[in-house]
C-alpha cells in the first residue's frame, strides 16, 4: 500500500498522557488546580493584560487576557457602505467564535449545531450591549463590524470579549458615547454560596446563577445586563448587579489607559514616517 507523504505516521501503540501524570507531569496544570481550590477573595478582580492597536489588517483591535487562562482577541472595520441601508442609522455587526482549541478537556465537535447556537447567542449580547456605546447615528446608511475571537476560555469569556470589542471599536475611531466594560460573576449552588467576580472556568461549571453587566462609566450608564440561573432573592440579585458595577468601574481606567497608549504609538509611528519620508526628499533635492 503506498504511502501518504502528507502525513506525519504516529506510533503503532500509544498510551493516554494520564500514565504520566504521576510521574511529575502537567505542572502547570497542577498549579492552576491548587489555585482553583485555594480560598479567593469574591470581590478581587483577577490580572488583567490588555493592548490595543496590534493588528495591522484591521482598522482597530485590541486583546484581553485575564489570569487563569481567558484570552480574547478582537477586531473591529468600518464605517463602510451597507448592502441594505437603515433607515436613519448605521448597522452594527457582530461575531463571536470560538477556537478548537479554545476550551480544556472534552468538547463539541467543531462546527456542531450546538455551537454553532452558542456562538450566536455570545454575537447577539455583544451587539445588545454594544449598541447603546455606539453613535450610529452618525454613520448613516453605512456598517460597523466587529469581531472577536475566544482564544482560550478560561471563564469570564463574554465579559472579556465585551471589553475587548469596545476597545477595538474605540481603536479604529469609531464615534462613542463611552468605552463599554463587561465584567462577568457567578455564585456557586447552596443558599450561602456568595457572589464572585470574574469567575474562573471551574467556578462557571459549578455555579448556578451567572451574570455579565456592561456598563458605560463615564456616563454611569448600563448597556447591558445578560444572566440567568437560581442566584437566590432579589436582594442577592441586587448585591450582584452592584458588585458587577463596582468591578467595571475598577476595569475602566486599565482600558483606558490601553488606549492612550495605542494612540501614542500610532502618533510616533506616524511622525517617525514622516521624518523618514522628508529625509529622503531633502536628499533627493
Amino acid at each position: 500500500m503506498p504511502l501518504d507523504h502528507r502525513r506525519l505516521c504516529g506510533p503503532e501503540e500509544s498510551q493516554p498522557p494520564e500514565v504520566w501524570a504521576g510521574a511529575g507531569g502537567f505542572p502547570a496544570e497542577e498549579e492552576e488546580s491548587e489555585e482553583a481550590s485555594g480560598p479567593r477573595d469574591p470581590c478581587a478582580l483577577r490580572p488583567l493584560f490588555v493592548r490595543a492597536g496590534l493588528l495591522s489588517q484591521a482598522e482597530g483591535s485590541a486583546y484581553v487576557e485575564l489570569s487563569g487562562g481567558t484570552k480574547v482577541l478582537c477586531a473591529a472595520w468600518g464605517p463602510r457602505e451597507a448592502a441594505e441601508p437603515a433607515a436613519g442609522a448605521g448597522q452594527l455587526l457582530c461575531q463571536f467564535r470560538r477556537a478548537p482549541f479554545a476550551g480544556r478537556g472534552a468538547r463539541g465537535r467543531p462546527g456542531s449545531a450546538a455551537e454553532r447556537e452558542a456562538e450566536r447567542e455570545a454575537a447577539a449580547a455583544l451587539r445588545e450591549a454594544l449598541e447603546p456605546a455606539v453613535r450610529l447615528a452618525r454613520y448613516p446608511r453605512a456598517r460597523l463590524a466587529v469581531s472577536a475571537l475566544l482564544l482560550q476560555d478560561g471563564g469570564s469569556a463574554l465579559a472579556a470579549a465585551l471589553s475587548a470589542a469596545g476597545l477595538a471599536l474605540a481603536d479604529a475611531g469609531v464615534e462613542m458615547y463611552d468605552l463599554p466594560v463587561g465584567c462577568g460573576l457567578c455564585r456557586g449552588p447552596g443558599p450561602a454560596a456568595p457572589w464572585v467576580l470574574q469567575p474562573g472556568e471551574p467556578e462557571e461549571r459549578e455555579a448556578s446563577a451567572r451574570l455579565t453587566v456592561a456598563l458605560l462609566p463615564a456616563l454611569n450608564q448600563v448597556s447591558a445586563v445578560l444572566g440567568g440561573g437560581q442566584g437566590g432573592s432579589p436582594d442577592a440579585w441586587a448585591q450582584a448587579l452592584s458588585l458587577g458595577l463596582d468591578g467595571c468601574h475598577r476595569l475602566y481606567p486599565v482600558l483606558r489607559q490601553s488606549l492612550l497608549r495605542a494612540a501614542r504609538r500610532r502618533h510616533a509611528a506616524a511622525a517617525a514616517a514622516g521624518t523618514g519620508a522628508g529625509t529622503a526628499g531633502a536628499g533627493t533635492a
